[in-house]
């Protein structure tokens, strides 16, 4: 894919090293991802929406209106049939404001216990502002969540996280073949998708 020769670089909406990685990775040389610390922005942006579209937004938003750079920002959330969706747009605190990931896994277990039915999904939503232009994308992956963790590699709820045809979990992979098949990295692709349609 070839860029517009203009657009040599975007700000992605964080510091979050995981996020920044994988993006980098599917992305490669095709053009230049920023992190907010590398603007000088080190805000605390609220995250106050209700749903994954609005909070990539309000991320988006926060950086356009107060920095002035092109951006995109994301949102990812786990979400579990058996729980009613959750813990969807709470995913990254799930089990309280100051947890942590292994946190966030062990209470999803917890909660998961003795239910026969694991179907979930991760869902990835990228909101991209270009100018005065605002443009939504999605990438999905269906799966289920084991009765265990297993693998070290990736972050959040892969450990337990085993997608759809496949007898590993996100974390039993290596970074390209999760990229190949995950929500972000289908997200990742329609957000090249629209660079490349909108502004070449």
């Amino acid at each position: 894919m070839v860029l517009h020769t203009g657009l040599e670089s975007l700000v992605m909406a964080t510091n979050n090293a995981h996020k920044l990685a994988e993006i980098r990775r599917i992305i490669g040389q095709k053009i230049k991802i920023l992190s907010l610390d590398d603007i000088g922005c080190h805000d605390e942006i609220p995250e106050t929406g209700d749903t994954l579209e609005e909070n990539a937004l309000i991320k988006a938003r926060w950086v356009k209106e107060k920095y002035g750079y092109d951006c995109f920002a994301d949102d990812t959330g786990l979400e579990v049939d058996a729980l009613g969706g959750a813990p969807g747009v709470y995913s990254a605190r799930y089990a309280g404001e100051h947890c942590t990931p292994a946190d966030n896994v062990a209470l999803i277990l917890e909660r998961m216990y003795g239910i026969a039915v694991r179907s979930a999904r991760f869902r990835t939503v990228i909101a991209l502002i270009i100018g005065n232009e605002e443009i939504l994308v999605d990438g999905v992956v269906n799966g289920c969540i084991t009765a265990e963790p297993s693998g070290m590699d990736g972050f959040g709820y892969d450990p337990v996280f085993k997608p759809e045809g496949s007898d590993i979990t996100f974390a039993q992979m290596d970074a390209d073949a999760k990229n190949a098949i995950s929500h972000r990295g289908r997200a990742t692709a329609r957000l090249l998708s629209v660079l490349n349609e909108r502004f070449i």
